[in-house]
């Protein structure tokens, strides 16, 4: 399953979401289980003249056509696709992507843009096996869903004076991209590990409610002032201003979940956040603290909570 912070996650990270119980699942609601738990038949079969129809006198021109056989199913799309592409918006920097899929889909799926912590990349998001946590989820009766990681580098997803914007590289370059590679992305989700909390927050509300089907920020890296923000984060006052998730209005139209630790040093900062919402998100304070083992124990509800916010 999703692994964030570069720390590999055990192989049963995803076993809680296959023990989901009946009541859990029914919680979900029926429409979006069913409305989107298998993949549907592409393509229609052409038919020409009855094998019943009267002979055909022949004049020479030729026989008539046999009737043409339907065409053949859609192959399954892969459950895990890895590339590269040189990013305009990161300076030119070779940007490595990776995509998972529940097997057996034939629909285009819509993703969730998974948005590394600093010091990770993508390979660290997808390490563990996401698509087999991806395949028990729906077996639990999720409906299906894509995850997509991509490297961010540690700009914490905004343009900053370097040249390098992991921000407009994931809405302006990623995103379309993505249309080519058989995802739908009219509506996607945003989850993100500590900056990568922050960057879903941020992207989330500038792709807009419209776009944005839901954001889940674990452990956001938040600050209430730029004198308060670690070094690197922000490019100094202005930088935080121009890039500042507090009061930012989208945010009031899009489904939250917000999950951090009672003992993780943003705890504070995120339960200011949290108050200035105009609807308090989901989620919520649990004991942990900022590293993997909270991270990881959060995993199951919140793809609980994601996976029908997608097909809604």
């Amino acid at each position: 399953m999703l692994t964030p912070i570069g720390t590999p996650v055990p192989r049963g990270m995803m076993a809680r979401v296959s023990e989901l119980s009946r009541r859990a699942v029914l919680r979900l609601g029926a429409g979006a289980a069913l409305g989107a738990a298998g993949a549907y038949a592409i393509g229609a079969s052409v038919t020409g003249t009855p094998a019943t129809a009267p002979p055909v006198s022949m004049t020479g021109v030729g026989s008539p056509l046999p009737p043409l056989a339907p065409p053949p199913p859609s192959p399954p799309a892969p459950t895990y696709v890895s590339g590269s592409f040189s990013s305009a918006a990161r300076g030119g920097i070779t940007t490595n992507w990776a995509i998972a899929r529940p097997p057996g889909q034939t629909a285009p799926l819509r993703p969730v843009i998974a948005l590394h912590g600093k010091d990770s990349d993508a390979a660290s998001v997808m390490a563990g096996g996401v698509e087999r946590g991806l395949a028990q989820a729906v077996a639990a009766g999720l409906p299906p869903f894509a995850v997509v990681a991509v490297d961010g580098g540690g700009g914490y997803w905004h343009g900053r004076a370097s040249g390098d914007d992991a921000g407009a590289m994931v809405l302006d370059e990623l995103l379309p991209m993505l249309a080519g590679q058989g995802l739908d992305t009219s509506r996607v989700g945003f989850l993100g590990w500590s900056m990568g909390g922050y960057g879903a927050l941020l992207l989330g509300g500038r792709l807009g409610p419209a776009r944005t089907a839901a954001i889940c920020a674990v452990s956001p890296a938040l600050w209430t002032s730029p004198g308060a923000a670690a070094p690197g984060a922000f490019d100094g006052a202005q930088d935080y201003a121009a890039n500042s998730v507090w009061g930012m209005p989208e945010l009031g139209s899009i489904p939250i979940r917000i999950d951090c630790g009672n003992g993780d040093p943003f705890a504070s900062a995120t339960e200011q956040f949290i108050a200035q919402l105009p609807t308090p998100p989901a989620g919520g304070f649990s004991p942990g603290g900022h590293d993997s083992a909270f991270w990881n124990s959060q995993l199951p509800a919140e793809i609980e909570w994601l996976a029908p916010l997608l097909v809604a």
